[in-house]
């Protein structure tokens, strides 16, 4: 219950940001910016306020699938904070906070809460893993709505169209530098998440050879393909000076977009032998709608290290306040 409710209180604040966006193409107002920020840093803030009290409620903080997306979505809000701050004319917004509310839905509607068991040997590579992908999964997204805007603007510009009213978008050349460094550095992040992972699977089949993955499994399979699309995409970027410049470095990060959704998709839908024979915690099915495997995504293991002392003193009041709405 409380995180429903929760969930709901920062969504709704993201939505309510995302409504505010879309109507700086129909009039222009002298408050929509501070009204339109108050609510994109009130979602932020509950979010992050979220994050805390479920870093510091479980054994392992940030755990598990549901909160790898939650965090996911949480630094694409911090990126849409600092777009909103220092471009306050541009309508990032239009392009980042759908991503936001798409991978809020994910966790709310697909993804499974429990958490995944670890020793003291694995945390280390456990750490390196979740950290590296969660900030490369980011960087495609990022690239991703660079893309977009890109697409959107040399595509106004080629013809000449007149830009529309309060729908303002970066130049082409700062689109095109934001393109190049997320493709590259979403590849360098990924690969070094994707091996941490390998050498965090045989730390497991020594310790707990029950719960490692078998080498053909769908998630290293798939985590496998992503990170050779990347890597072929970044040394295309390098060695390719076109493809640094107009609209093919937009066509690769968009296309990289794609591939990232197709592989998230694919391991919340397919079977993996990790997490077998754990009983799954009460709200899980209802989650997921099958509690008796356990899915994760391209992190199998995200640690947090947030101070359980703030959130001892911020979580009690919180969870008064949220249990009696988001007013």
């Amino acid at each position: 219950m409380l995180a429903g409710t929760s969930i709901f209180c920062f969504a709704a604040s993201y939505a309510v940001a995302l409504l505010l966006e879309g109507s700086r193409l129909f009039f222009r107002s002298g408050v929509r910016g501070a009204i339109l920020l108050g609510f994109g840093a009130a979602g932020f803030f509950d979010h992050t306020i979220f994050l805390v009290y479920r870093a510091s409620s479980e054994p392992m903080p940030l755990a598990s699938e549901f909160d790898w997306y939650l965090v996911a979505a949480w630094l694409l809000a911090a990126v849409y904070l600092y777009l909103t701050l220092h471009f306050p004319r541009t309508a990032s917004g239009l392009f980042t906070l759908p991503l936001i509310l798409g991978l809020v839905a994910v966790a709310a509607k697909f993804a499974n809460r429990q958490p995944f068991a670890q020793t003291k040997a694995s945390q280390f590579w456990g750490t390196i893993h979740g950290t590296f992908v969660l900030l490369g999964t980011v960087a495609v997204l990022v690239g991703f709505v660079a893309g977009l805007m890109h697409l959107v603007q040399s595509y106004r510009l080629k013809h000449k169209l007149p830009a529309a009213q309060g729908f303002q978008l970066p130049s082409l050349e700062w689109l095109e530098r934001t393109n190049s460094r997320a493709t590259i550095f979403s590849a360098l992040a990924l690969a070094v998440g994707f091996v941490s992972g390998l050498l965090l699977n045989l730390v497991n089949r020594s310790e707990r050879p029950g719960e490692s993955l078998p080498w053909n499994d769908p998630v290293i399979s798939s985590s496998g393909a992503l990170l050779a699309w990347m890597v072929a995409a970044a040394l295309f970027s390098i060695f390719y000076r076109p493809a640094r410049q107009g609209r093919k470095v937009a066509y690769l990060t968009v296309a990289s977009f794609l591939f990232l959704a197709a592989v998230l998709g694919y391991q919340l839908a397919a079977p993996t032998v990790h997490g077998e024979g754990k009983e799954p915690r009460q709200g899980d099915k209802e989650t997921r709608g099958q509690g008796d495997h356990a899915h994760i995504p391209l992190s199998p293991c995200l640690l947090v290290s947030l101070s359980r002392s703030f959130a001892a003193n911020v979580a009690p009041t919180w969870y008064v306040v949220s249990n009696e709405g988001c007013a």
